[in-house]
């Protein structure tokens, strides 16, 4: 009679079947799509093939070395994992490390990052179907796998477990409403998360929430982003740039989410006569940069015409222009250098926020919308320190913000909490090397 484990392996293995079934009908729609979006970012019709498993020779230099994979899906989990990687190379310098995207922002944010490291090679993460990570495996032969915040996939863990490859789940964070989603999918979560060697959770519910998808070995080791260190160059140049707009109090409105921008857009519009806010400057940085020409059109069809950051030159900002649109990459601690004020996006709509760390290291005053429910433990926790303040919408924002704007005493202490509270919680990258040692150490 088939014991309950051997018929749970089979059911688990079966519906894996499905799931991979479902990918290779959907296939062709999600190669399309990837090349439509290359109609407006041609970099996703770039290194096609690494999507599908096809890769090219190793270099000599790395073919040496065994590597330490990092999975970073998009820009924020590439920032994210900069320190990580930068301890891993310091305290492993015989091994390579392999980071690997989704996203074509993601793999240019890991380039700027990581680029001229010779011990760090790049690559698109196949999608999830047992051939094409499979051929991933055996070509690049990783001996740790290392996934970042929330990239679990069903068949590359289980395809790891074949090729003997360790997996830690690092920087790890689990919504309730995705502890809801995996449990309607518990068969294929339940199989993934009991093949994680380790888990490194940011706070104690995301951890709770972990556990209830049947992971064991779950550690609360905070959030690396904490370590992220602002580098001295876009401080300089948020600098350079505050110089430019002259006395003029500036509200940055970073890593909007479609929908919210034009909320934020015909507030500022239904002000626009009010003198309290005669001499505002907003700047908005959406979180997706192929939106940004969008945004442009957008405020300039709402009588807002902007000025784009890639054009402006190093005279002054004129005084007529009341809207700055951040259309660059990878520069988001100048803009939170330069501003005065902070709201973080994703949170006017339910979207569940952004991150809020990147604002805190610079020290700067935060406001946050009422869905927030990504970083949910964070936000409170901010929020209770007197680093973050709550609105209710977008009417509540610009308030807010124009009361701190008008209050210096206010504005520093909060940002000077906000500095406090950032210095608090770093020490994650230290807990997760010492989470990841054992699992390198036997390689």
């Amino acid at each position: 009679m088939k014991s309950a484990a051997g018929f749970n392996a089979g059911r688990a293995w079966r519906i894996r079947l499905l799931y991979s079934a479902v990918w290779w009908l959907a296939m062709p729609m999600v190669l399309l799509r990837l090349w439509r979006r290359g109609s407006k970012e041609p970099s996703y019709r770039q290194n096609v093939l690494e999507r599908i498993g096809f890769y090219p020779p190793q270099t000599s230099e790395l073919a040496s070395r065994t590597f330490l994979w990092v999975h970073a899906v998009s820009v924020g989990e590439t920032h994210a994992a900069e320190p990580l990687i930068a301890a891993l190379l310091d305290t492993y310098p015989e091994h390579a490390i392999l980071l690997t995207h989704m996203t074509a922002t993601g793999r240019a944010t890991g380039q700027a990052l990581f680029g001229k490291s010779p011990r760090v090679q790049q690559s698109f993460l196949p999608y999830d179907t047992s051939w094409m990570v499979g051929r991933f495996l055996r070509h690049f032969k990783p001996s740790l796998c290392i996934l970042m915040e929330t990239e679990v996939w069903p068949n590359l863990i289980a395809k790891c477990g074949r090729y003997q490859v360790p997996v830690a789940l690092v920087n790890a964070r689990l919504s309730e409403r995705s502890l809801r989603r995996g449990k309607r999918f518990s068969t294929l979560m339940t199989e993934a998360a009991a093949g994680m060697s380790c888990v490194g959770a940011q706070t104690e519910a995301d951890a709770a929430r972990l556990r209830q998808l049947g992971r064991g070995n779950v550690h609360v080791t905070g959030s690396v982003k904490f370590d992220v260190t602002p580098p001295s160059a876009l401080l300089e140049l948020g600098g350079a740039l505050r110089a430019q707009i002259d006395n003029r109090r500036i509200l940055l409105c970073a890593s909007t989410r479609e929908g919210e921008e034009e909320l934020i857009l015909d507030a500022l519009v239904r002000r626009s006569d009010d003198p309290a806010y005669a001499d505002l400057l907003t700047v908005i940085v959406a979180r997706h940069p192929q939106r940004f020409d969008e945004i442009v059109e957008m405020a300039t069809s709402k009588g807002l015409p902007p000025l784009r950051r890639t054009r402006l030159v190093h005279s002054a900002v004129p005084a007529k222009v009341r809207l700055l649109i951040g259309d660059s990459m990878d520069e988001m601690f100048a803009y939170y250098s330069l501003c005065d004020v902070a709201f973080i996006g994703g949170s006017l709509l339910p979207m569940g926020g952004q991150n809020l760390i990147e604002a805190f290291a610079v020290g700067k005053p935060v406001l946050i919308g009422p869905h927030t429910f990504n970083f949910s433990e964070i936000t409170e926790q901010a929020i209770a320190a007197g680093a973050a303040q709550r609105v209710t919408d977008v009417e509540n924002m610009l308030d807010a913000a124009l009361h701190l704007l008008q209050n210096d005493q206010e504005r520093q202490f909060m940002g000077q909490q906000a500095a406090d509270f950032a210095k608090q919680h770093r020490g994650a990258t230290a807990r997760t090397m010492g989470l990841l040692q054992p699992l390198i150490v036997g390689i």
